[in-house]
């Protein structure tokens, strides 16, 4: 009779960082960022110090970019993680998460939106002359010349 020892419930961890980060559309220092901030769990290590991983890591990091990918800041990415890490609970949260996203990503289209109206009218007003006449200079000089305060209003937020 021989004496082994039952691993089925244990999960194999056998991806190193590179190939988990190319499976996951990403690089290693994005993995070890995400690991440093407690999104991806802390690898095992092999006795040479090679972190590896194991087929969740690589559910887990896919999921978190392409949460990333929709814009979630890591915060909310955070949130979701931990709510689908307990698939019973009712998805109402998930939900106010993401309506709350949308608002924020409709509220910046509106932004750019007024932003591109206002840098086509800038660029159509200019006469093509000397910059001491030029209409874009002015127009950047003074904000009442511009038709809405949303053209600049938070602009730099925008990214």
């Amino acid at each position: 009779m021989t004496n082994s020892v039952d691993t089925s419930h244990v999960p194999e961890r056998n991806i190193g960082i590179g190939e988990l980060a190319r499976r996951a559309g990403c690089k290693p220092e994005t993995v070890r960022y995400y690991e440093s901030i407690g999104l991806v769990s802390d690898a095992t290590r092999t006795e040479g110090g090679q972190r590896r991983y194991g087929e969740e890591a690589v559910r887990r990091l896919t999921f978190i970019r392409h949460a990333r990918d929709f814009g979630f800041s890591v915060e909310a990415v955070r949130e979701l993680l931990a709510m689908s890490d307990q698939p019973d609970m009712p998805c109402q949260e998930v939900d106010a998460i993401a309506k709350h996203h949308l608002e924020e990503v409709e509220s910046r289209l509106q932004r750019l939106s007024a932003l591109r109206d206002e840098l086509k009218r800038m660029v159509s007003q200019c006469a093509g002359g000397k910059v001491e006449s030029c209409r874009i200079i002015e127009v950047l000089s003074d904000h009442q010349l511009c038709i809405s305060d949303q053209a600049h209003g938070g602009a730099h937020d925008l990214g």
